[in-house]
């Protein structure tokens, strides 16, 4: 312990190319998952990512959050899926639109719905 606390340093920071090495890595597997998202009617959107604590945020966005089945089944298939493929992955938080669509809608938030007028 003789060394002013450096292991603890060495633990915590990560240099500016291993970040950058964790992020490539996590938006690579957020981009593999994507379309399976979309063929849902949906979408998956990287919120926040933290490389030193592991902890990643992401958010389900579109018709496939109004299923809370899908959603949480989605949701732990994101979690499993960036745990395994990135170890530096502690924690997946993540935001499931909890509204239906008709609410969402009436709160302005519904921009994703595509509108047709035929």
């Amino acid at each position: 312990m003789g060394h002013n606390g450096a292991m603890s340093i060495a633990v915590a920071e990560l240099s500016p190319e291993a970040r950058e090495e964790r992020l490539k890595a996590l938006l690579s597997v957020i981009d593999l998952m994507r379309p399976v998202v979309q063929q849902d009617g949906g979408d998956l959107a990287l919120v926040s990512a933290d490389v030193e604590t592991g902890v990643v945020e992401v958010q389900l966005q579109g018709s496939c959050s109004s299923c809370a089945v899908s959603s949480q089944t989605l949701q732990a298939g994101v979690n499993r899926i960036l745990k395994d493929r990135l170890p530096w992955v502690t924690e997946v938080v993540g935001g499931v639109a909890e509204m239906d669509q008709g609410e969402s809608q009436a709160m302005g938030r519904g921009g994703y719905v595509p509108r047709h007028d035929y």
